[in-house]
């Protein structure tokens, strides 16, 4: 049975001379006529104002590691409810969650929650977080801006998996209640935003710029190599110095691997070796934490002083198998404190992936 589309207003708006309505949760700015939809699909001009034609609405929730998202330094081993909506404000040709985030057809989305429900869900399972994610919380602001409201009520952190595509009064807003981001760099040239994903590098930098020095958000950085496009040595040293530059040596960096998939599926898989080499890349320029993603990599997994050069936390993909930081967060060898956000014991949720109905 089909759920009706619902509307809730949207916060992020201004009128024109010309009749139209500006959308101003993203650097699109779509101007919109009664009925129009902007590019991301789910915010729509209704009357005199703009709606958000998803709140309330997921296409599922999963309880998953909160390594997957990937954040490695944000209360390793815990479990984090997962769940997104639909659409998105870039159009990635590489989309690895195509099926979510360029979809049209607003009846797939059958599981409904209000932002009290998921923060009780969480509570209830026991999750530390919830996370905003599959396709990009910018879109449906209002809806994660709501939920992370409602979980900080019950002692629940929350997590804003995006490509940071998000400008003004709605990054301030969203930033003000998230605890924690992993933000997707998807390049480091404006021609590759441009041709792969309809975007701009520019307007990304700043969100990581913002988050860095304007908020205690605690932030990841993941980049997705794709095979001839991203993965040139001279871009990865321009891309790790600026982050060295603009960040600091203390954000981890995530490289992912890609596989074939969306627009997309004559470009091979990223080999393993070109994860490896862009990861020393970025230890040469002076980035203290580099992980590997999407491959089986034991020192890719590892969470290394940045002092002593001590194994701190070793992973297996998303299991823990050492955990080695002290109750405050140190290297236990030499007092190193470790950035990041950790408890006072790690989580033992595991790589386990637990698709969840939320009761009504």
């Amino acid at each position: 049975m089909s759920v009706p589309e619902t509307s809730h207003p949207a916060r992020y708006w201004h009128a024109l001379d010309d009749g139209r309505i500006q959308c101003d949760v993203c650097p699109r700015e779509c101007h919109l006529r009664d009925g129009q939809r902007g590019f991301c699909f789910v915010r729509m001009r209704e009357g005199d104002e703009i709606v958000l034609t998803t709140y309330g609405r997921s296409s599922g929730f999963c309880i998953d590691p909160i390594e997957k998202k990937p954040l490695n330094h944000f209360y390793p081993g815990s479990s984090v409810l997962s769940f997104g909506t639909a659409g998105c404000n870039l159009g990635c040709k590489f989309c690895q969650n195509w099926d979510i985030s360029k979809s049209r057809e607003m009846d797939r989305l059958m599981d409904q929650a209000s932002p009290e429900q998921l923060a009780l869900a969480a509570q209830t399972y026991g999750c530390e977080s919830v996370a905003f994610t599959y396709n990009d919380p910018t879109i449906f602001a209002e809806y994660a801006i709501d939920t992370a409201v409602a979980c900080r009520e019950r002692g629940v952190h929350t997590v804003a998996v995006t490509a940071g595509y998000i400008q003004g009064q709605a990054r301030k807003d969203l930033y003000a209640v998230m605890d924690a981001a992993n933000v997707d760099l998807k390049g480091f040239t404006e021609e590759f935003y441009q041709q792969l994903t309809g975007g701009h590098l520019q307007t990304v930098l700043d969100t990581l710029v913002y988050l860095k020095h304007e908020t205690s958000v605690w932030f990841e950085i993941t980049t997705l190599l794709i095979p001839g496009q991203n993965d040139g040595d001279d871009e990865l040293r321009a891309m790790t110095r600026w982050i060295l530059d603009e960040l600091g040596p203390d954000v981890p960096l995530h490289f992912s691997a890609f596989h074939p998939d969306w627009r997309m599926q004559d470009v091979p898989s990223t080999p393993r070796e070109t994860l490896i080499r862009a990861r020393d890349i970025a230890l040469e320029t002076g980035l203290h934490f580099v992980y590997t993603g999407n491959v089986h990599h034991r020192e890719g997994d590892t969470t290394y002083c940045p002092t002593c050069h001590g194994e701190l936390i070793v992973r297996d993909w998303y299991d823990l198998r050492s955990y080695r930081l002290t109750a405050d967060g140190r290297c236990p060898d030499c007092g190193t404190a470790i950035p990041g956000r950790f408890a006072a014991k790690p989580g033992h949720f595991g790589s386990r992936r637990i698709p969840v109905r939320l009761a009504r």
